[in-house]
C-alpha cells in the first residue's frame, strides 16, 4: 500500500498528516518537555517525519513493506534524506539515524519529495 506523509514542527510543537487513498488522518502534538523550546523548527519537522511514521504504524496505518511518500518543504532536508547530503546539526543525524533503522527494520519503502510549503498538509495543524 502506498501512503503519503506530510509533516511539520517548531518550537513548541509536531504535526503530521498521512494519507492513504481516499482518508487524511491528522495528528498534533505539543513537543515533550526534552525538546520544547529547545530544539529549531528544521529539528522539530525531523521529529514529525519520525513519529509520524512510528505513530502511523502502531496505528496499522503502515504496515511492513508499504510505500511512503514523505513531502518535504524543505529544500534542505529533502538534499540531506534522499540524496544523502551530510549535515553538520548532530541532533539531525541522530534523528536521521533512528528515521532510518525504522524504515528498515520494518523494510518500508520510502522516497522523498520536495513540495512547497503552502502544499504541506501538516502546516495548518500547528
Amino acid at each position: 500500500m502506498e501512503h503519503i506523509l506530510f509533516a511539520d514542527g517548531n518550537l513548541k510543537k509536531i504535526s503530521w498528516a498521512i494519507k492513504t487513498d481516499d482518508s487524511i488522518d491528522e495528528q498534533m502534538r505539543e513537543h515533550v518537555e526534552k525538546y520544547l523550546d529547545k530544539v529549531t523548527s528544521e529539528q522539530s519537522k525531523y521529529i514529525a517525519i519520525h513519529v509520524g511514521i512510528f505513530w502511523s504504524i502502531g496505528q496499522f496505518i503502515i504496515k511492513n513493506e508499504d510505500t511512503v511518500k514523505v513531502m518535504l518543504d524543505s529544500k534542505k532536508m529533502f538534499e540531506h534524506l534522499s540524496q544523502k547530503k551530510d549535515s553538520p546539526d548532530e541532533f539531525i543525524l541522530n534523528r536521521t539515524w533512528f528515521l532510518n533503522e525504522l524504515i528498515k527494520q520494518r523494510k518500508l519503502k520510502v522516497h522523498y519529495c520536495l513540495i512547497k510549503p503552502e502544499e504541506n498538509l501538516a502546516k495548518k495543524l500547528i
